[in-house]
């Protein structure tokens, strides 16, 4: 019997993805920025034209685990790629291949598709992590700085 499995997230995983969020927030020490909700991802996941996706991992038939992606698009490359938004697996179930399996799970969709890139980020701090993604043949990007505009700023900028 396989132990575990991945599947796509359904309507009735928008509870368990919340959970799965707050958790990874709190390993990450922002827990004090999450503010989505079970009905956020309701609508964003399964609504009439989602634009994030989810797969949920199982081990022995009990969620353990998510990988929350969406479609990207490189001008330079002239393809789609994936961004892989959040991959948490639960503390006691960590050294069992699950991450692994979320990552080659997406990067095979991402060969099947013929997606030219699979990206995401870590926190510069999460050494375990960085370990982890580099032995997967992820290449840290140091080059780049991220830019955000959030809140007020994002309203003043959007302001019609």
């Amino acid at each position: 019997m396989t132990k575990l499995t991945i599947r796509p997230a359904v309507p009735a995983d928008a509870g368990q993805i919340v959970e799965f969020i707050r958790a990874l927030a709190v390993y990450e020490k922002l827990e004090h920025e999450v503010q989505a909700s079970e009905a956020d991802l309701a609508r964003d996941l399964f609504g009439a034209e989602p634009k994030v996706f989810c797969e949920i991992a199982e081990w022995e038939g009990e969620p353990v685990g998510f990988a929350l992606w969406f479609y990207t698009y490189s001008t330079f490359q002239g393809r789609h790629g994936i961004w892989l938004e959040d991959i948490y697996v639960d503390p006691e179930l960590r050294g069992q291949g699950i991450g692994k399996a979320l990552l080659v799970h997406l990067a095979q969709r991402c060969v099947k598709e013929e997606l030219g890139r699979f990206e995401w980020w870590v926190l510069d701090w999460n050494e375990p992590s960085i370990a982890f993604y580099k032995s997967q043949g992820g290449v840290m990007q140091d080059e780049w700085t991220k830019v955000r505009v959030d809140g007020e700023a994002l309203s003043k900028l959007g302001q019609l």
